[in-house]
Protein backbone atom coordinates (compact mmCIF):
# COMPACT_ATOMS: atom_id res chain seq x y z
CA UNK A 1 0.00 0.00 0.00
CA UNK A 2 0.96 3.59 -0.46
CA UNK A 3 -0.24 6.66 1.45
CA UNK A 4 -0.29 10.34 0.58
CA UNK A 5 -1.14 13.34 2.67
CA UNK A 6 -2.34 16.27 0.59
CA UNK A 7 -2.49 19.61 2.38
CA UNK A 8 -3.59 23.11 1.42
CA UNK A 9 -2.34 25.99 3.58
CA UNK A 10 -5.10 28.61 3.40
CA UNK A 11 -4.81 32.40 3.62
CA UNK A 12 -7.96 32.58 5.78
CA UNK A 13 -9.62 29.94 7.96
CA UNK A 14 -12.28 27.68 6.46
CA UNK A 15 -15.24 26.87 8.70
CA UNK A 16 -16.21 23.26 9.33
CA UNK A 17 -19.50 23.91 7.51
CA UNK A 18 -17.71 25.26 4.41
CA UNK A 19 -15.20 22.41 4.47
CA UNK A 20 -18.01 19.87 4.70
CA UNK A 21 -19.80 21.50 1.74
CA UNK A 22 -16.66 21.50 -0.43
CA UNK A 23 -15.65 17.98 0.54
CA UNK A 24 -19.14 16.62 -0.12
CA UNK A 25 -19.19 18.21 -3.58
CA UNK A 26 -15.83 16.71 -4.60
CA UNK A 27 -16.13 13.27 -2.97
CA UNK A 28 -18.07 11.59 -5.83
CA UNK A 29 -15.13 12.26 -8.19
CA UNK A 30 -13.07 9.74 -6.19
CA UNK A 31 -15.54 6.84 -6.33
CA UNK A 32 -14.10 4.15 -8.58
CA UNK A 33 -10.82 6.05 -9.12
CA UNK A 34 -8.25 3.49 -10.32
CA UNK A 35 -5.83 2.49 -7.59
CA UNK A 36 -7.52 4.47 -4.79
CA UNK A 37 -8.35 2.28 -1.79
CA UNK A 38 -9.64 4.97 0.57
CA UNK A 39 -9.69 8.72 1.07
CA UNK A 40 -10.40 10.75 4.20
CA UNK A 41 -10.89 14.51 3.99
CA UNK A 42 -9.27 16.56 6.75
CA UNK A 43 -9.47 20.07 8.21
CA UNK A 44 -7.19 21.44 10.92
CA UNK A 45 -8.82 22.62 14.14
CA UNK A 46 -8.08 26.26 13.29
CA UNK A 47 -9.38 25.90 9.71
CA UNK A 48 -6.10 27.14 8.22
CA UNK A 49 -5.31 23.84 6.50
CA UNK A 50 -7.48 21.35 4.64
CA UNK A 51 -6.70 18.31 2.55
CA UNK A 52 -6.93 14.57 2.40
CA UNK A 53 -5.29 11.35 3.46
CA UNK A 54 -5.28 8.83 0.61
CA UNK A 55 -4.51 5.12 0.67
CA UNK A 56 -3.40 3.81 -2.72
CA UNK A 57 -2.62 0.40 -4.16
CA UNK A 58 0.77 1.78 -5.26
CA UNK A 59 2.67 5.02 -5.92
CA UNK A 60 2.04 4.88 -9.67
CA UNK A 61 -1.73 5.16 -9.08
CA UNK A 62 -1.19 8.20 -6.83
CA UNK A 63 1.09 9.87 -9.35
CA UNK A 64 -1.44 9.27 -12.14
CA UNK A 65 -4.17 10.94 -10.08
CA UNK A 66 -2.14 13.98 -9.09
CA UNK A 67 -1.01 14.79 -12.63
CA UNK A 68 -2.79 17.26 -14.91
CA UNK A 69 -6.50 17.88 -14.35
CA UNK A 70 -6.55 17.04 -10.63
CA UNK A 71 -3.96 19.68 -9.78
CA UNK A 72 -5.79 22.35 -11.81
CA UNK A 73 -9.14 21.46 -10.21
CA UNK A 74 -7.94 21.54 -6.60
CA UNK A 75 -5.91 24.70 -7.17
CA UNK A 76 -9.09 26.38 -8.42
CA UNK A 77 -11.13 25.01 -5.50
CA UNK A 78 -8.72 26.07 -2.72
CA UNK A 79 -6.81 28.94 -4.33
CA UNK A 80 -3.36 27.55 -3.45
CA UNK A 81 -0.93 24.87 -4.60
CA UNK A 82 -1.29 21.52 -2.85
CA UNK A 83 1.52 20.13 -0.73
CA UNK A 84 1.81 16.37 -1.23
CA UNK A 85 3.68 14.16 1.22
CA UNK A 86 4.48 10.59 0.05
CA UNK A 87 4.72 7.49 2.28
CA UNK A 88 5.19 3.75 1.91
CA UNK A 89 2.63 1.99 4.10
CA UNK A 90 3.86 -1.58 4.57
CA UNK A 91 1.54 -2.43 7.49
CA UNK A 92 -1.96 -1.29 8.43
CA UNK A 93 -4.59 -2.04 11.06
CA UNK A 94 -8.27 -2.19 10.08
CA UNK A 95 -10.38 -2.32 13.26
CA UNK A 96 -13.66 -2.32 11.33
CA UNK A 97 -12.69 -5.51 9.49
CA UNK A 98 -10.69 -6.80 12.47
CA UNK A 99 -7.57 -7.48 10.45
CA UNK A 100 -3.99 -6.47 9.87
CA UNK A 101 -3.15 -5.32 6.38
Amino acid sequence: MYLTLVRFHLAAPMSLEEATRRFTSSAPKYLGLPGLVRKHYVRSDDGMAVGGVYVWENRAAAEACYAGEWRDRVRALYGVEPEILWFDSPVGVDNLAGELL
